[in-house]
């Protein structure tokens, strides 16, 4: 296992130094932020990252992420090009010495929360979604105005890539998918990159946005559309795992024995009756998800991939990006770490 953290760039208030002061922490997860998606990255922008990881002895060797522009989700305009200039990007990352990297297929946005700053009873707060709060809602005639839902997208814009979605469905997103996955896939092969599709967060549809990488069943198929080491998830186990129709540790069992996995976000979430549900705190009695079963099942299959603590409550009076303090999130690296170290160590008993 290789112990990761996620870091926004020079412009992130949690910096490299901090990073790596937290026990075991391996590797840097970031990307660049400043080419729009279908763009290539220059050389010198991703070499400038990975130096500055190196003064601080770590590796940047995980990319999160490339974007996926939605020409190429919904196989129309400059679709072709874009992918070109994916595997593009996808070289010179490696050049660079980045081994994984993290995209998605969701449509439009990365994410939906209904709160980002849900207080709970000891004070901290986290991300939330919240279903009462989505009722009434209507993305194409009203606008939407919800967290994680890129702001860049003009309303007429926004309104035109719902209905194009709409008509489009999940059996035209995996379609696109598939034609995205056998172009780019075998150039990441050759490049000794690992690609790690992640999840739809949450796993099912929401304002008729077709959502397809959700569970069990469609993991699989997508797997299997390119069945190639360098075609791997990342299996996230707070996104999949905000379904009560996924059983992680289960899923998370299966994959690794594969050798399926290629990155692991983990955090805990809080599930409710209707669907909705918290972010909570790393440790299992925290929330809903039994994080040493998903822990114990990585170590039986001998996973050796990168994991990073998801995101993290904001505690102690941090200010800073939602998700992404450095409080919690070093907390959850701890605890993981100790979960790790545990069941390597029962296993080696054995």
């Amino acid at each position: 296992m290789k112990m990761s953290f996620r870091w926004y760039g020079k412009d992130d208030p949690v910096s490299l130094q901090y990073i790596s002061q937290i026990p075991n922490m391996h590797s840097i997860v970031s990307a660049v932020y400043d080419v729009k998606p279908g763009g290539v990255w220059s050389q010198e922008s991703i070499d400038e990252i990975a130096a500055e990881c190196a003064k601080h002895n770590l590796v940047f060797d995980v990319v999160e992420s490339i974007p996926v522009h939605e020409d190429i989700k919904l196989g129309r305009g400059k679709c072709d090009e874009y992918i070109e200039n994916y595997k593009e990007n996808i070289r010179r990352c490696a050049k660079a010495g980045v081994k994984c990297v993290c995209y998605n297929f969701m449509p439009v946005f990365d994410w939906t929360r209904t709160q980002m700053d849900k207080m709970a009873p000891d004070g901290s707060t986290s991300l939330v979604m919240y279903m009462k709060q989505l009722e009434g809602i209507d993305p194409i005639n009203d606008g939407l105005d919800l967290p994680g839902w890129d702001a860049s997208y003009e309303k007429e814009e926004l309104k035109e890539l719902l209905i194009a979605y709409g008509s489009l469905g999940e059996e035209g997103l995996w379609k696109n998918l598939e034609h995205f996955l056998k172009e780019v896939i075998p150039v990441a092969a050759e490049c000794g990159v690992r690609m790690a599709i992640h999840p739809d967060d949450p796993p099912y549809p929401i304002f008729g946005l077709p959502r397809i990488i959700t569970c069990e069943k469609n993991l699989d198929r997508m797997l299997a559309i390119v069945d190639s080491p360098a075609n791997s998830l990342t299996f996230c186990t707070g996104s999949l795992g905000c379904a009560s129709f996924n059983d992680i540790p289960k899923m998370v069992r299966k994959y690794a024995e594969k050798d399926r996995i290629g990155f692991l976000h983990m955090r805990n979430v809080l599930l409710m009756d209707d669907g909705s549900f918290e972010e909570r705190g790393h440790l299992s009695c925290g929330g809903s998800l039994d994080m040493y079963e998903i822990t114990k099942a990585l170590v039986d299959n001998g996973f050796d991939g990168y994991v990073r603590p998801d995101h993290g409550r904001m505690i102690w009076g941090e200010v800073g990006r939602w998700g992404y303090g450095l409080y919690d999130r070093a907390l959850g690296a701890t605890y993981l770490n100790g979960l790790f170290e545990a069941c390597e160590k029962a296993n080696a008993k054995k």
